[in-house]
């Protein structure tokens, strides 16, 4: 008697959770052998339509809890529709608390997802196809447990 009215509240939910009106562009990469090297610098192409409106951009990380340290260094490069660079930054990503070594992401067993805001109240200057290349800027190469990364543009 329950469970038709369970499965369409759970297919209600996935629905709704799937709708995302901020976000503009999410795309998440596999790292090979889960080993990141400095050379594998992922690029994601986004389409910016509405320039004049202000953006976040997030990077996201996908790990394993077996991972060596508790930060992770990434720099990003920014190049818009013209092919200058817009920016470029070096940021530090917290991947566990320094102090216990508990992961700052969700997730469960030894998998984890972060999502870092590493770009905010970002206006492009004109419309059009931008790039954000991430580069792992660690002492270790290739850098080990590290299984996905990706970017997320939103609209504020």
């Amino acid at each position: 008697m329950y469970k038709p009215i369970l499965y369409l509240a759970t297919g209600l939910l996935l629905l709704l959770s799937a709708c995302d009106p901020a976000r503009v562009y999410e795309q998440n990469i596999d790292i090979p052998e889960n080993n990141w090297a400095i050379d594998n610098a992922p690029v994601f192409e986004f389409e910016i339509t509405e320039p004049q409106k202000k953006h976040a951009v997030f990077v996201n990380i996908r790990y394993k809890l077996q991972y060596d340290f508790y930060n992770l260094y990434l720099k990003h490069e920014l190049t818009g529709p013209d092919g200058k660079k817009v920016s470029e930054k070096l940021h530090e990503v917290l991947l566990m608390d320094s102090k216990t070594g508990k992961p700052t992401g969700k997730g469960s067993s030894d998998t984890f997802d972060l999502q870092q805001l590493i770009l905010d109240d970002v206006t492009f200057a004109k419309p059009g196809k931008y790039k954000l290349k991430i580069t792992q800027y660690m002492r270790r190469d290739p850098l080990q447990h590290i299984e996905a990364v990706g970017i997320r543009v939103a609209k504020k």
